[in-house]
Formats: C-alpha cells, sequence, structure tokens
C-alpha cells in the first residue's frame, strides 16, 4: 500500500505473510480465524445430522428434498458453512492486512472490518442456493433432466477451473501483499470493509465453481464439503496449487461427462436417503 511505501518483495507468496508479524501476533491472528472455522465446522456438521434432506444433492430432487426452512435459517447456516470453509484460505491475507495496518498506527477494527467485508460477499451468495432450494421443493418426482443438470454444472465447473477468470482470481489469492497494494482504499474500518469486499469477490470469482458441486452432490454433504475447502485451501496456499487447479478441473469435467452418459451415477455421488421434513420455521 502506498501509504506505507511497500514494496512487494520477488516471490509474493502466501507462505511469506508468516513471517510478516512477530511470532505472538501470528499465532494470535491463526487461532483465532482456526477457532471461528472449527466452531462452524461443529455447528455445521450438527446441522447436517438434523437436515437429512439438505444432504442430498440433485439426484434427490423429488424424492428426499422436502424444505420447510425459513430464509433467515438458512442464511444462517450459509453463513457459517462459509466461515468454517474458507476462514482458513484466508490466513495469509489478514495477517499481512493486521500488518499494514499496524504499521499505519491502528488498531485492531480495521482487520475486523475486513473480515467482515469478505464474509459479507460469501453470505449474500447464499441467496442463489436459497432460490434453488425454494424451487426445487415444488417437484414431487425425478425428471431425467434434472440428472441432465447435474452433469452440465459438474462440466461447466470443471471447464471453468481452466478458464482466465479462475486463473486471473486465483493469482489474486495467491498474491496476497500484492493484492492489497493495488486494493488500497484508504484508512480506517470502512476502507479495510472495502479492501474486504473486493478480496471476497476475487474469491467467490476463484470458488464458485467448486461450491456449485455442492449443490450436485449435496449441498450440507460433510464428506464433499471438506474435499472442496481441502482444495480451496491447498490451491491458493501450495506452491503447486495451480497444478492441483488443474488436476481438479479434469476430474469434475470427467465426473459430468460420465453423469450425462450415464445419469444413475448422480445417485452414486450421492446416495439417495429418505428424509423427514425439515420444520425450521423458528
Amino acid at each position: 500500500m502506498t501509504e506505507i511505501a511497500l514494496a512487494a518483495p520477488p516471490t509474493d507468496t502466501p507462505r511469506m505473510a508468516y513471517s510478516t508479524l512477530e511470532r505472538r501476533a501470528t499465532l494470535t491472528m491463526l487461532a483465532l480465524l482456526l477457532s471461528l472455522a472449527a466452531a462452524a465446522w461443529w455447528s455445521t456438521v450438527g446441522n447436517a445430522r438434523d437436515m437429512g434432506a439438505m444432504v442430498q444433492g440433485v439426484a434427490g430432487v423429488g424424492i428426499a428434498m422436502p424444505f420447510d426452512m425459513t430464509a433467515l435459517v438458512f442464511m444462517g447456516m450459509w453463513t457459517t458453512m462459509m466461515v468454517a470453509m474458507m476462514f482458513p484460505t484466508t490466513a495469509p491475507i489478514v495477517l499481512l492486512h493486521r500488518m499494514v495496518v499496524r504499521r499505519r498506527g491502528e488498531g485492531a477494527a480495521p482487520t475486523i472490518a475486513f473480515g467482515l467485508g469478505y464474509l459479507v460477499i460469501w453470505a449474500s451468495v447464499g441467496v442463489i442456493p436459497l432460490a434453488v432450494l425454494l424451487g426445487f421443493r415444488h417437484f414431487s418426482a425425478q425428471s431425467i433432466w434434472i440428472d441432465r443438470v447435474g452433469g452440465s454444472v459438474l462440466l461447466v465447473a470443471g471447464v471453468y477451473q481452466f478458464s482466465h477468470w479462475k486463473e486471473t482470481c486465483l493469482r489474486a489469492c495467491r498474491t496476497p501483499l500484492t493484492f492489497l497494494m493495488t486494493h488500497d482504499f484508504g484508512r480506517g474500518s470502512m476502507g479495510a470493509f472495502r479492501v474486504g469486499l473486493s478480496h471476497g469477490l476475487y474469491c467467490l470469482g476463484c470458488c464458485w465453481a467448486l461450491m456449485a458441486v455442492l449443490f450436485v452432490v449435496g449441498l450440507m454433504n460433510l464428506v464433499w464439503m471438506a474435499a472442496v475447502a481441502g482444495v480451496f485451501l491447498i490451491e491458493k496456499n501450495w506452491r503447486h496449487g495451480v497444478g492441483l487447479t488443474r488436476v481438479v478441473g479434469g476430474a469434475v469435467m470427467g465426473l459430468g461427462i460420465a453423469v450425462l452418459v450415464d445419469p444413475a451415477l448422480l445417485s452414486w455421488l450421492a446416495p439417495v436417503q429418505q428424509a423427514g421434513s425439515m420444520a425450521l420455521n423458528g
């Protein structure tokens, strides 16, 4: 950021972020992020047990997908999921942002605002799965087009992993100091909140396609959630993360093609179980 005359290092990587603050401050920030993520995972596991219908993917449409949940309850659950899946991936840029605001003589408030801005983006995205679930609840029987939709979503998600948009957004996530230097919205919490919004948009551009895979295999399928969250964490932080992106893209493309050829595979990806109604109107 220009106000503190930062210069991007020759190699701007997530790993270098862990040496920007003194050890105690780094451990404190990491402990806070991981504690929030752990609490969110604990809550999500409990929700998954209580909401069996949402563990199913599109293979359960017309069979096991009753949806009787208020929008407020769903959005709260979705936001908790995003904290669980996405907060661990933000550690490098949060540490660097904390370093920047400390050099400016500011307290913790701007970094908290940065995190809130980031979370607002992912929380807002929840209106999309909410609309999809509300639409699907009216189907009383399976249809072949639902299987085709599932296969198509997988195929598009896989193709996107090779796109220029994915590359651009992933680069923004993998070069956190460069991102902060080029997205300086000024001092204070409001400026930090805008930086968080901007980073959240790039993160969304990087991750939306694999997040869409959860709509196919089960929005609250814990195995798939953990796998997708693991991909996000590794591709953003590992030095060979870009290669992993390509491997995952090829695998998801292959699954999409396989489902389009043999729709029965969709039930194998997300086994359908009969589920009771989710009467959560509180």
